[in-house]
């Protein structure tokens, strides 16, 4: 297996729609930078709240855990697989990514994200549109003969999802 560098993401995005929108300035050398959707969705006592971020940034206390997804709508080839990782700057920061971040081959759809604030004082905002990760690229040794487009519960999900069980 052999990560993906900056021009082959370019070249696999444009023309395979593997990141959409896809924004060359979010290509790093082997990586892409991921940003929040609109929305995130919150654990509560009675459940989970959906909270809109579009328009005001919502900040979560120290310990708070809520799922939020990727803005960008993501289609993994079937000869590749992918990894989402937390910004390094956002981990500095207290944020936390739990750790469901592969994402398999064959894999449509937005990225949901578990994520934590670490800190013990101090709340982080959760802003649309802020880079949270970077998705890293790997090519397989061979195309499995069921990807996940024809395996997965979660393939073509869009929004933060709750577990399917």
């Amino acid at each position: 297996m052999s990560s993906l560098v900056d021009f082959q993401i370019r070249e696999l995005a444009r023309t395979k729609g593997m990141v959409e929108p896809f924004n060359p300035d979010q290509v790093n050398p082997a990586s892409y930078d991921v940003t929040l959707g609109d929305s995130v969705k919150m654990e509560m006592a009675h459940g989970w709240e959906e909270v809109d971020i579009s328009k005001k940034p919502l900040m979560i206390a120290p310990g708070t855990f809520v799922l939020a997804y990727t803005a960008e709508l993501i289609r993994i080839p079937a000869h590749l697989e992918c990894i989402f990782q937390l910004k390094s700057s956002r981990g500095r920061e207290g944020y936390e990514h739990a750790l469901a971040g592969y994402i398999d081959p064959g894999f449509t759809g937005q990225v949901t994200l578990e994520l934590t604030n670490l800190n013990r004082f101090h709340w982080l905002p959760l802003e649309a549109g802020m880079r949270i990760g970077q998705l890293r690229f790997a090519r397989l040794d061979a195309t499995p003969h069921r990807p996940y487009n024809l395996t997965g519960r979660y393939n073509n999900d869009r929004g933060a999802v709750i577990s399917k069980g």
